[in-house]
């Protein structure tokens, strides 16, 4: 294959809803650009991009997907996003290292769930737009109406350049405003003929065309003055205005296709080539120092890794924009993350499941590589001697939870080594085991997300599992002091063991002044790893207990701060002092001592106004006007305290704390009330005291649960 230059190279991500047709785009992209000989669909299960076993059983894309386009003498690099919500980790991942965004849109259904989330993105990330719309033959097709609802949502920038003479199964051709020519499609696609505007079409081309001239100026101060002087710009004149446009995001041009019957995609590939920014001139990545850092041949070679993969017959797959120089089979480069070196033992370019060898690519372009040791999403590969490292991509944190389990106990450490595979591949699916909980907990986008991953291991990796709900990490704490004596006395024929401790607890609050009535001759604070703080105070006198005892009824009392005497969550924010006790000069031991400070830590917990206390987390949800009265009566009822409100466009953002307790499975709730436009994110604020029914709840259930349990 060619080696392409830098300025030779365009990189492009297919974004949109799940029903606009992306999948389809790219191939027709890949067919006319003669990388493939014939167009697959999604009913007979040939695409290029959604080749998985997942994609193929459910017609939807799971993965985002590398293909890629040549046409004039440019190669066109294409990521083919999936469009359901719940994988918006894709396109996140995708957006920073391509230079624009080919929005899809339906021309049926219009603006769907994903295109308002995908176009949320594009905005943060200041990525350029083009908006095509699509399924123009589809016989319930309306370009007007698609029109209308993509300016009312995303503003007066939506500029047309190609517009339809007829929808539905009419379809046949588009005016093309820069071209000033009216493109006809025969049957079947492929080159279209160009005509000239029919006579019907002059004044609607020509008020269009105006708009056009006038936005396109507006890219440059020359332009401008061109336009005012003349009232017009020549092609060459207003492809470099609505260039300079796209680059600046002061324009989303409009192009039209029916990526199924190959109409209009050819004139697609050719209005990016022409119009989108080559990789050297695109804003390029930011550096660990926040530093921009724009593509440059002239360099040593680094490059950045935005996604891996585990793939049949290939393994470790990483994937890579060459940010700086050249990278060629066999070469010795460094993986500046992890220190590691490493050797390039084969370089692909990639269009779906098919690999094409090239023995080099140059600054801009984007490849797969195989092999690499310990390579994950973020490394930054550099020749040795560049010590450059690019940021690493922010993720959405994940909004729906679930404890996992392996059907067999056999398979436990197989289902944690697989779900570290799944979550080096997918940065927003999280795995982590929960000390506390005594759980595996997995995170992810929402319950689609989640029982993609159930899918992959049930069919991949033949592991069964069941989901249930996680536990909540409650604390337990108390609310007054309260004193206790605990004697643990054993004889059993030879030592013994004996230790008596009297103790005294008290809240413990930031600041709080010295306020045990006996006097402290030692104090130990300890910061708890599950926050909150333990201050031990030493009060003995007269001997009553040996210093070296004392360890051992600190351990103790950790022991049962580790699980509270209430539900056996962890004890935060206590200050214990122990202030007398006794010893046997034979029978005392340290083991004595322990169980003996565990106990009397138990009794005096109770009596001292003990208090659950539960996660509080902050929930921005972003939602629809319409559909705000819906969303906060459910925050209500999920004891939700609201505490602001803002608004992003059209959209409405409710801030609000929430007790973890109450949010299992909103994410699909919410998608349910919204209809999946609204979206949301949370975050841990703080610990607080739960209601008296809730607690009374929590002590019930945690008795019932442990009834045999006499400690």
């Amino acid at each position: 294959m060619k080696i392409y230059s830098t300025t030779d190279i365009r990189n492009i991500a297919l974004v949109g809803g799940a029903k606009a047709g992306k999948t389809l785009l790219g191939e027709a992209m890949a067919f006319e650009g003669k990388v493939i000989s014939r167009m697959g669909t999604i009913e007979d299960k040939n695409t290029l991009s959604d080749y998985r076993e997942i994609e193929i059983e459910r017609q939807n894309s799971v993965v985002a997907t590398l293909l890629y386009s040549e046409i004039n003498n440019r190669k066109i690099n294409i990521v083919d996003c999936p469009g359901i919500p719940d994988y918006v980790g894709e396109p996140t991942g995708i957006l920073p290292v391509v230079e624009a965004a080919a929005m899809v849109v339906n021309a049926t259904s219009g603006i769907e769930v994903g295109t308002e989330i995908i176009w949320r993105k594009i905005q943060k990330q200041q990525t350029p737009a083009i908006i095509v719309i699509n399924q123009l033959d589809h016989e319930k097709a309306n370009f007007d109406d698609t029109l209308r609802d993509l300016k009312e949502s995303f503003g007066a920038k939506v500029t047309v350049v190609q517009y339809p003479v007829y929808n539905g199964a009419e379809f046949e051709g588009v005016v093309d405003l820069i071209l000033q020519k009216y493109l006809k499609f025969p049957k079947g696609g492929g080159a279209a003929e160009v005509l000239d505007i029919p006579a019907s079409e002059k004044d609607k081309a020509s008020e269009l065309y105006t708009a056009l001239v006038e936005t396109s100026a507006s890219g440059a101060d020359d332009l401008m003055e061109k336009y005012f002087e003349t009232n017009d710009l020549t092609i060459e004149e207003m492809r470099r205005g609505v260039k300079l446009g796209l680059r600046s995001q002061s324009i989303y041009p409009v192009m039209c296709v029916s990526a199924k019957q190959n109409k209009g995609v050819a004139r697609l590939l050719e209005f990016m080539g022409n119009n989108v920014t080559p990789p050297n001139e695109g804003a390029g990545l930011v550096n660990e120092k926040g530093e921009s850092v724009i593509v440059d041949q002239s360099k040593p070679f680094s490059a950045f890794v935005f996604k891996t993969a585990k793939e049949q017959h290939l393994g470790d797959v990483a994937f890579l924009k060459i940010m700086s120089g050249t990278l060629s089979e066999g070469q010795d480069i460094v993986n500046n993350k992890t220190g590691n070196r490493e050797r390039i033992s084969q370089l692909m370019v990639v269009a779906g499941k098919s690999r094409v060898k090239v023995e080099k690519a140059e600054a801009g372009d984007i490849v797969i590589t195989m092999k690499l040791k310990d390579v994950k999403v973020g490394s930054t590969l550099a020749s040795g001697g560049n010590d450059i490292r690019y940021a690493e991509t922010v993720y959405p944190e994940p909004i729906f939870s679930t404890a996992i389990k392996a059907n067999n106990s056999a398979d436990d450490e197989k289902l944690g080594t697989v779900l570290n595979e799944i979550h080096a591949s997918d940065p927003t699916f999280i795995v982590e085991y929960s000390r506390e909980l005594k759980q595996i907990i997995i995170k992810g986008q929402g319950e689609f997300h989640i029982n993609t991953i159930k899918w992959m291991l049930d069919k991949v990796y033949k592991i069964q599992t069941q989901f249930f709900a996680p536990k909540i990490p409650y604390r337990e704490t108390i609310t007054r002091s309260a004193e206790a004596t605990y004697r643990h006395k054993k004889q059993s024929g030879g030592a013994g063991q004996f230790g008596e401790v009297w103790m005294l607890i008290e809240p413990y609050y930031e600041g709080m002044p010295n306020q045990t009535k006996y006097p402290v001759r030692g104090t130990e604070t300890h910061n708890l790893s599950w926050g909150g703080k333990l201050v031990f105070n030493n009060c003995i006198v007269g001997g009553a207990i040996d210093a070296r005892f004392m360890p051992a009824i600190l351990k103790g009392i950790m022991e049962k701060m580790e699980e509270g005497p209430l539900t056996g969550s962890y004890a935060r924010d206590i200050v214990v002092n122990i202030f007398d006790g006794k010893m046997h000069p034979v029978d005392s031991n340290e083991m004595a001592f322990k169980l003996a400070g565990r106990n009397a830590f138990r009794e005096a917990f109770k009596n001292a106004g003990p208090k659950i206390l539960e996660p509080i987390y902050t929930v921005d949800v972003t939602v629809p006007a319409d559909r705000m009265g819906d969303v906060m009566t459910d925050l209500q009822g999920r004891r939700a305290v609201v505490m602001g409100m803002s608004s992003e466009g059209s959209y409405q953002i409710i801030s609000a704390k929430v007790p973890l307790a109450e949010m299992n499975r909103y994410a699909t709730t919410l998608s349910s009330l919204t209809s999946g436009r609204a979206t949301y994110g949370m975050k841990f604020s703080e610990y607080q005291q739960v209601p008296a029914d809730v607690q009374n709840a929590l002590l019930k259930a945690y008795e019932e649960a442990h009834k045999e349990d006499n400690e």
